[in-house]
């Protein structure tokens, strides 16, 4: 009786691990349901005085305490006004804090835009207001200015505002396809981040906002499949070296009610992909960025003078490059409005630096062997910046603060992965968000001394239920390419491993400009996609090539004017490189990627054909001719200046190589990496009598989602892996 009680106290305590050991992901859990699900702090903003912070919770607007975390107060209530039935989905407040701006009822456009019905909730009077007709069409970009009197929106490409209850139409030239007044249009959203066209002066009193005109710009169709007869969706697109809406700065003056052309020079095939104001209510700032994207300049306005239309601004920086510059929003004003932070790769990493408003470089804040990632923020009385970096390595990010004067330097961040952070005002707090490669993500709260004050979020439920499965731990390595180079790269190996076996490998990648998947952070559900296939018996592994971020200038900018060459044949040496592996069945080696990724891979099934013998590509560029102009231009140029860099690392012109398996997936309504790149490979295919297998989603955008549509495509990808390695 003894021993029979031992042995159920055992197995009584070793239940769960085993368990743990027979556990078997299955996509319906990643895929449809909410078992895999991250805690996350959603919508944190500090408030004014930096000693509280707000949080968004099922429409709920909540006072938390840094110091104690405790709630202080529920700001906003929506079912205090159930008759409106309201569906906010974000927040704004004023700047004196008595007035929150209302987001409801919001429809996506494109990947930032949007439009809602805005309501103005005053939280001293308890009292919610529409914040215009609503039967007039919906509104967006909304915005209180400065000091909290006015709000600005775009309404059917119109810039309009509100004061006390009664609206003022500042353009009125706005139309569909036509004239944007206050937003961007597509490309300018999509590639230079943002869709918020109209910027309020300091003191409020003035709009500097953009204008663009698409009328020259060809228009690209997309058919609608949802009705009886199918929709032509019409929006201005230009490809690769096509017409670019013509786009002007205007600055609207509330005083005299009058709108006035900022002079930016004659060239009217040109970007301008930022505008900013400086301290100054008569400075607005214009970055002037040429076609090529090698040469940027600052252009600093003077509204002081009268007729703004017949004054050249003057430049306070002039920077060029013999490949490309990237833009960012990192231009900050001093104080002294006599001196600006920028940051540039100049010496061949990315570094910030300050610069004095005639152009003149003061001091180079960062220096190393390293990128500056983000920069995060100035603390001018301390005399202190903030921001992260790749310093530790380039699979991590870390948090720095440093001085600006006084060379003194702390990490703030004491977890190893990918740390990222948000202060509050003054500085006097910061949440890290920290995760790595086999761990979700916790938001902890510290104080500006670096001291540790709570946990906000740790996820320990999420990682509980992972550990009653049968993972394997990601796991990083490098090698070396043909050229000489480490490349980075990760693997999950097969679920309950055994040397003496050989096992199929499936190779997941990105590897274009924007975005590396070989970091020491966690993978979300994708972790999850990819810990099944490892329970199935394969290994799955993916790289980052040349071309890919945070180890300086000549590591990324190594694709210039050939996107795709070396990072084919980085992938190509890494299937070599694969099948010296003893475990490894070099029959069996197939590759996967999404957008840029679905690039790769077709490139590598038609250029690699001797080494992979299966791929998937979703939603892909099959030549470069048929994506947009800013992105395609930066890294290639045109198509007419560079005919041989778009033909040669093309995968359409390479289909005759085919030898293996090739599935195509695309979203018809993609309005990023259009339909027509599939169509054109599926013709490429078919002239070369090549066999292969197509499926496509109607109606979907570049994401593929919807109701059971992620599980529909990962329930096919998974059989097409099953079938063909």
């Amino acid at each position: 009786m003894k021993k029979i009680f031992i042995l159920i106290a055992f197995m009584s305590f070793m239940s769960p691990f085993l368990v743990a050991q027979n556990s078997d992901i299955t996509l319906e859990e990643i895929w449809a349901s909410g078992k895999f699900s991250a805690d996350y702090v959603w919508g944190q903003r500090s408030m004014s005085e930096g000693k509280h912070y707000t949080t968004f919770e099922g429409g709920k607007i909540i006072k938390n305490a840094y110091s104690t975390g405790e709630e202080v107060a529920v700001i906003f209530d929506p079912t205090n006004f159930a008759e409106q039935e309201l569906n906010v989905s974000d927040y704004q407040f004023s700047a004196d804090e008595s007035k929150i701006l209302l987001a409801t009822e919001t429809e996506s456009i494109y990947r930032h835009s949007s439009r809602s019905n805005y309501y103005i909730y005053s939280i001293t009077n308890n009292t919610l207001t529409p914040l215009t007709d609503f039967s007039q069409g919906k509104q967006r970009l909304a915005e209180f200015s400065p000091n909290g009197d006015k709000v600005a929106f775009v309404r059917k490409n119109n810039l309009f505002s509100v004061e006390n209850g009664e609206e003022t139409q500042i353009t009125l030239d706005g139309e569909m396809n036509k004239i944007i007044n206050g937003a961007t249009d597509w490309v300018y959203e999509e590639e230079f981040g943002f869709d918020k066209g109209f910027y309020w002066s300091p003191n409020g009193d003035r709009l500097g906002f953009y204008r663009m005109d698409e009328t020259e710009v060809k228009e690209f169709q997309m058919a609608m499949y949802g009705d009886l007869y199918p929709e032509q969706y019409k929006f201005k697109y230009p490809k690769a070296g096509e017409k670019n809406s013509d786009v002007s700065i205007h600055v609207f003056d509330f005083n005299s009610g009058k709108t006035r052309q900022v002079n930016t020079g004659k060239e009217k095939d040109i970007y301008y992909p930022r505008i900013q104001w400086s301290l100054s209510n008569d400075g607005l700032c214009i970055m002037r960025l040429n076609r090529h994207q090698n040469h940027l300049e600052f252009l600093l306005t003077d509204l002081t003078q009268k007729n703004l239309g017949d004054i050249k601004p003057s430049k306070i920086y002039d920077e060029t490059s013999d490949t490309y510059i990237e833009i960012n929003d990192n231009l900050t004003f001093m104080d002294d409005n006599k001196c600006f932070l920028w940051n540039s790769s100049k010496d061949g990493y990315n570094h910030l630096y300050l610069f004095d408003t005639t152009g003149k470089e003061k001091v180079q804040l960062t220096s190393g062997n390293w990128d500056v990632i983000e920069y995060l923020g100035v603390d001018e009385k301390k005399g202190m910046f903030y921001y992260s970096s790749s310093e530790v390595s380039p699979m991590e990010q870390h948090i720095y603060k440093k001085g600006m004067y006084k060379r003194v330097k702390e990490k703030l961040s004491n977890k190893s992965g990918v740390n990222s952070a948000t202060f509050s005002e003054g500085f006097k707090y910061y949440v890290i968000n920290n995760s790595s490669a086999n761990s979700p993500a916790s938001f902890v709260l510290y104080n500006n001394k670096g001291a540790e004050i709570r946990t906000l979020i740790d996820n320990a439920a999420l990682q509980r239920t992972l550990e009653t499965y049968n993972l394997t731990p990601k796991e990083f390595f490098t090698f070396e390419n043909t050229n000489g180079d480490e490349l980075n790269c990760w693997m999950i190996k097969p679920a309950n491993y055994d040397a003496s076996k050989k096992y199929p490998v499936y190779v997941n990648i990105y590897g274009g400009p924007g975005h590396n998947t070989v970091m020491d952070s966690f993978d979300g559900r994708n972790y999850l996609w990819h810990q099944l296939l490892s329970q199935e018996g394969y290994y799955v592994i993916s790289c980052d090539p040349r071309g890919t971020m945070f180890r300086g200038k000549e590591f990324f900018h190594s694709t210039y004017l050939q996107l795709g060459k070396n990072e084919t044949a980085d992938f190509i040496d890494l299937a070599k490189h694969l099948k010296s592996w003893a475990d490894v069945d070099a029959e069996r080696i197939g590759i996967q990627g999404w957008s840029y990724g679905g690039y790769m891979a077709s490139n590598c099934i038609t250029q690699g054909a001797d080494e992979y013998h299966m791929a998937i590509a979703v939603a892909p560029v099959t030549n470069w001719k048929y994506y947009d102009s800013i992105y395609t231009e930066r890294f290639m140029r045109t198509p007419q200046e560079n005919k041989d860099g778009y033909e040669n690392n093309s995968p359409i012109n390479h289909v005759e190589n085919l030898k293996g398996k090739y599935l195509l997936i695309h979203g018809s309504a993609d309005d990023n990496v259009h339909y027509q790149n599939t169509m054109e490979m599926v013709n490429a295919l078919v002239a070369n009598n090549k066999q292969f297998d197509l499926f496509i989603y109607p109606d979907r955008n570049h994401g593929i989602y919807g109701g059971y549509t992620r599980l529909h495509l990962f329930t096919m990808m998974r059989d097409y892996i099953f079938e063909n390695l």
